[in-house]
C-alpha cells in the first residue's frame, strides 16, 4: 500500500440537518485540527418519518430531495476552499436515515439523491451504482444515546455483512466489539454534532490523498487503524 497515514472522520452533521455549526465552521475547525480527510453526510429522513413529524407540528432538518442539488452545489464549494487552505480532502456524503424501521446508512461520495425509505438492498446498490461507499453506521447499541436504538443492521448482520463496504466499529465514544469479533471491515467516526464531538474515535487511513484512494483503502481495508483524537483537553458546552 502506498500513501501517507490519513487522519479520517466520515460521519459529520452540520446545521443543514441536526449539528450545531455551519458547513464553514467544521471545515475550519477540521482543518485546523490537521485532519486530511473528512466526510460531511447530513440526514436525509424517509417519508413516512417525516410525515409523522409533519403532522404533529415537529421540524424535522434533513437533506430532502428538491434541495439535495443544491446541498451538493454547497459542498463542493466548501471542499475546494478546504482543499485550498487546508490540504483536507471533502468528501460528499449522505447519512440515510429510515428511522422507521430504524437503520442508517452513511453514503460516502454519492452524485444522486438516494430515498432513504428504500430497503437496504436497494440503498446498497444505489450507493454502488454511484461509486459511492456504504457503511453500516452505529450498528449496535450506544452508551452515548441509549434514548435511539438502532439495531436493525445488527440483527440481520449475516444477511446484510457482505454488501456493506464498512461498519462502524466506532462511533463517537462508543466501540462495538461485536463489530471487531465478526471481523468486518471497519471504520470509526465522530457521528459529530457539536463541536467536542471532534474529540472522540477516528480512522486512520493509508493512502494517498484522493477520493478513489480513500474510497479503495476502505473498501480494501488492510491498513486501517482505529484512532482516539484526543489532542486537546476536551471541553463539553
Amino acid at each position: 500500500m502506498t500513501g501517507d497515514w490519513l487522519l479520517c472522520d466520515f460521519h459529520i452533521h452540520t446545521s443543514r440537518s441536526d449539528g450545531r455549526l455551519s458547513l464553514p465552521e467544521i471545515v475550519d475547525l477540521y482543518g485546523e485540527k490537521g485532519f486530511d480527510v473528512i466526510s460531511v453526510t447530513d440526514h436525509a429522513v424517509d417519508g413516512t418519518f417525516l410525515e409523522s413529524a409533519r403532522a404533529s407540528g415537529e421540524r424535522v432538518p434533513a437533506i430532502e430531495r428538491e434541495n439535495f442539488d443544491e446541498y451538493r452545489e454547497t459542498l463542493w464549494h466548501e471542499a475546494r476552499r478546504a482543499w485550498e487552505k487546508y490540504d483536507m480532502l471533502l468528501i460528499p456524503g449522505i447519512e440515510l436515515s429510515n428511522n422507521t424501521e430504524k437503520y442508517h446508512i452513511l453514503g460516502i461520495d454519492v452524485k444522486e439523491y438516494i430515498d432513504p425509505s428504500l430497503s437496504v438492498e436497494r440503498i446498497i446498490e444505489e450507493i454502488h451504482r454511484q461509486s459511492g461507499i456504504a457503511v453500516a453506521c452505529h450498528p449496535h447499541t450506544r452508551a452515548h444515546d441509549l434514548t435511539h436504538s438502532y439495531l436493525y443492521l445488527w440483527e440481520r448482520h449475516e444477511r446484510f455483512a457482505p454488501l456493506f463496504d464498512a461498519w462502524e466499529v466506532g462511533n463517537r465514544d462508543d466501540l462495538f466489539n461485536v463489530v471487531g469479533l465478526k471481523k468486518f471491515n471497519y471504520i470509526a467516526n465522530s457521528d459529530f454534532h457539536e463541536a467536542w464531538h471532534v474529540y472522540s474515535w477516528k480512522t486512520l487511513l493509508r493512502a494517498e490523498k484522493n477520493p478513489e484512494a480513500v474510497k479503495q483503502a476502505i473498501r480494501r481495508n488492510s491498513d486501517v487503524a482505529l484512532h482516539l483524537f484526543r489532542k486537546e483537553k476536551q471541553m463539553r458546552g
